[in-house]
C-alpha cells in the first residue's frame, strides 16, 4: 500500500494538472504552425508552378518564332508531354487483366514503374524522407517543432510531477493513462523525427495529442489517489508501458496510412493526365514508400503490443488465478492483436499492398481507439479502473 497523501502530493498534484493545460494550451500552437506550414508551402509550391508554366510558355513562344509552326509541331510530337505519356501508359496498364500482365513479363512491369516513377517526378517528395536542402523556405514547420519540443518537456513535467504526488508510476486511471499515452506519442514521434524527415504528418499527431489532452481534462478529471490493491504490481510497470508504447507507434503508422490513401488517390489522378491537387503534398513521399514504412513500424508495434498481451495474461495469473477470462478489455486485446496480425500476414503472403494495407491498419488503430474510449469507461469488468 502507498502512504497516505501529505500536503506536498496535494500540491505537486496541483501543479502537474497546470502544467498538463500549459502543454495542451502549446500543443494546440504546434497543431496551427504544422497547419500554418502546410498552407504557406502549398502557397510558394504553387507559385512556383506557375513561374515554370510562364518560362515554359515563353521558351515555346521564342521556338516557334524561330523554328515556325512545322517544326514547332513536329518537336511537339516528338517530345510531348511526359505526365501524359506516362498517364496513358499507367491507364494501359491498370486496365490489363493480371494474366495480360504477368504475361507482359518481367520487362514490361519493369518499364511501367519506370515510366511511372518519371510521370512522379517532381509530384511526391523523396521516398528517402531525409531532410531536404532548401528548408529554409519552411520556417513554420521549424517553429513548429521548436514548439513541440517545448511541449514535451512542459508535458513530461507535468507527468513526472503527477508519479511524485502519488508515490507510483502515473497511468493508474483515465486521466493518468491518457496523459502518458499522449506523452508516449510525442516522445515516439520526435525520435522518429531525428531519423526521418515526418513533419508532413505533424498536422495529425499534434492534432490526435491536442484532443487526448483535452479529453483528459474535461471527460477524465481524477485526483491524485493511492494506488488500488489490485494494481499493486510490478507487472503494472512492465504492462502498461509496454501497451502504451505500442500505442504510440501505432498512432504514427493510422497518421501515414491516411496520408498513404490520400496520397494514392492523388497519384492516380497525376497518372491519368488529371491535376495534381493539394501542392504541399510534394513535401510528402509517394504512398508506397509511407506504406513500406507503415509496414516497418507496424511490424515493431506489433512486437509491443504481442508483449503486453502475454504480460497482461502472466499479472491475471498472478491477481486473479487464471490467465484468461474474457474479460473485456482482454477480449479487446487480443482483437487489435489479431488485426495488425492479420495486415501483416495478408501484406507479407497474400499480396494486400495498397489501399486496403492502409485500411487495415486504420481499422487497427480504430479498434485502440474504442479499447481506450469505451471499453475503459463504459464495460463492467475487472479493469475498470478508469477512476471516474
Amino acid at each position: 500500500m502507498t502512504d497516505p497523501m501529505t500536503p506536498v502530493d496535494t500540491t505537486l498534484g496541483t501543479w502537474s494538472e497546470l502544467f498538463m493545460l500549459m502543454a495542451a494550451v502549446v500543443y494546440m500552437f504546434v497543431f496551427i504552425a504544422f497547419a500554418w506550414d502546410m498552407a504557406s508551402h502549398s502557397k510558394t509550391l504553387k507559385e512556383a508552378e506557375r513561374r515554370e508554366e510562364r518560362a515554359e510558355q515563353r521558351s515555346e513562344a521564342l521556338v516557334g518564332a524561330g523554328a515556325g509552326a512545322g517544326a514547332r509541331s513536329g518537336s511537339s510530337a516528338l517530345t510531348g508531354s511526359s505526365g501524359e505519356v506516362d498517364g496513358a501508359a499507367e491507364a494501359q496498364w491498370s486496365t490489363t487483366s493480371r494474366d495480360e500482365r504477368n504475361d507482359s513479363g518481367s520487362g514490361s512491369r519493369a518499364g511501367w514503374r519506370a515510366q511511372r516513377s518519371s510521370a512522379l517526378e517532381g509530384q511526391v517528395a523523396d521516398s528517402s524522407m531525409s531532410y531536404a536542402d532548401n528548408d529554409h523556405r519552411r520556417p513554420a514547420a521549424r517553429v513548429a517543432v521548436v514548439l513541440m519540443v517545448l511541449a514535451f518537456v512542459i508535458h513530461l513535467a507535468a507527468v513526472i510531477m503527477r508519479a511524485i504526488a502519488a508515490n507510483r508510476v502515473p497511468w493508474s486511471n483515465m486521466y493518468e493513462f491518457s496523459t502518458t499515452g499522449a506523452l508516449l506519442i510525442v516522445a515516439v514521434y520526435l525520435v522518429m523525427l531525428i531519423i526521418k524527415d515526418l513533419r508532413f504528418v505533424g498536422v495529425l499527431i499534434s492534432g490526435l495529442v491536442t484532443l487526448m489532452l483535452t479529453a483528459a481534462t474535461i471527460a477524465y478529471p481524477t485526483p491524485v489517489s493511492p494506488l488500488q490493491p489490485a494494481l499493486q504490481s510490478y507487472w503494472l510497470v512492465i504492462h502498461v508501458s509496454i501497451a502504451v508504447a505500442a500505442m504510440g507507434i501505432f498512432a504514427i503508422t493510422f497518421a501515414l496510412a491516411i496520408l498513404q490513401l490520400i496520397q494514392d488517390r492523388r497519384e492516380k489522378r497525376i497518372l491519368e493526365g488529371g491535376p495534381s491537387g493539394w501542392a504541399f503534398l510534394k513535401i510528402v513521399p509517394s504512398a508506397q514508400t509511407l506504406e513500406n514504412f507503415s509496414y516497418r513500424l507496424n511490424s515493431v508495434g506489433f512486437v509491443f503490443w504481442t508483449f503486453t498481451l502475454a504480460a497482461g495474461a502472466i499479472w491475471a495469473r498472478d491477481a486473479w488465478g487464471r490467465y484468461w477470462g474474457w474479460d473485456p478489455k482482454e477480449v479487446w486485446t487480443f482483437v487489435i492483436w489479431v488485426v495488425y496480425a492479420a495486415y501483416l500476414h495478408a501484406r507479407a503472403t497474400r499480396g494486400w499492398t495498397g489501399r486496403r494495407s492502409a485500411w487495415l491498419s486504420i481499422v487497427g488503430f480504430l479498434c485502440i481507439l474504442f479499447n481506450y474510449f469505451v471499453v475503459n469507461t463504459l464495460f463492467d469488468g475487472l479493469h475498470s479502473y478508469s477512476g471516474l
